[in-house]
């Protein structure tokens, strides 16, 4: 048995951690249960930004930035659809907090 977290627990406990402190976090694809990639989708300021965490070589867990750079929301739907075209085991979820790294970390 693998000693990490399922993805579908982890997704979870992000969305009930922002959610907790005051936030809003929503679940906007589901992907696959056990050990999907997990797209976060974080809007601050008017500003769209995401991140992505996966897996290393090493099975340790990376943050690393995805996604169109310029903040608007439609550019960041089509890049996560056409996401999920190609990977529909992602899983994407759209937290509205500030300071939404510290929960993603």
């Amino acid at each position: 048995m693998s000693g990490r977290l399922p993805t579908h627990l982890a997704v979870g406990a992000l969305a009930r951690r922002v959610n907790d402190a005051g936030g809003f976090a929503v679940v906007r694809a589901r992907g696959e249960a056990q050990s999907g990639a997990i797209l976060v989708v974080i809007e601050e300021d008017r500003r769209i930004s995401a991140l992505e965490r996966f897996r290393d070589l090493d099975d340790r867990e990376t943050l690393v930035p995805a996604g169109p750079n310029d903040g608007d929301g439609a550019a960041m739907d089509d890049y996560w659809q056409k996401r999920r075209v190609s990977d529909p085991d992602l899983w994407v979820i759209e937290l509205m907090i500030p300071q939404a790294e510290r929960f993603v970390a």
